[in-house]
């Protein structure tokens, strides 16, 4: 069946990346993996917003930059996703693309948005955001990552 984990390990040994998220309880588990720990990020960043949000039909209508401190991996991923849920709470903007570099002093992330009230709704909207169980790692593929998102 498409979506197994057998189907994600025969897709990751030909270097693709990519995520998937599961519903249970208020929960949302998010795993991704890249082949690169940039490309991990970016698809838990994109995973986290297909949990409420379908992003296929639209087109950025703004790109914002930030940059993230040189910390652990761990760390990265909670701040990533970290601002994600606040350009959403605070901006109204939904990420559509998102792309991450590595520099001397952290990471720079660029996100190509557009408001919250041009994408249509697929689940709830994170209102009080938590994380759990959050790991980031090289795997024999590349990079895996995964999140429990309270929503």
């Amino acid at each position: 069946m498409v979506g197994d984990a057998d189907d994600d390990r025969q897709a990751r040994r030909f270097g693709s990346s990519g995520h998937r998220a599961v519903q249970h309880a208020e929960d949302v588990r998010i795993d991704a993996w890249g082949t690169s720990r940039e490309r991990c990020l970016v698809e838990a960043a994109l995973g986290m917003v297909e949990c409420f949000a379908d992003i296929t039909a639209v087109r950025p209508t703004a790109v914002e930059r930030f940059q993230l401190a040189e910390c652990s991996d761990d760390d990265l991923l909670s701040a990533l996703l970290d601002e994600v849920a606040h350009r959403l709470e605070a901006c109204g903007q939904v990420p559509v693309d998102v792309e991450a570099e590595t520099t001397d002093d952290g990471m720079d992330v660029r996100l190509a948005v557009v408001a919250l009230s041009d994408v249509e709704a697929v689940g709830p909207v994170p209102s009080c955001l938590g994380w759990h169980e959050l790991r980031i790692g090289p795997d024999p593929y590349g990079w895996s990552c995964a999140v429990t998102v309270e929503v």
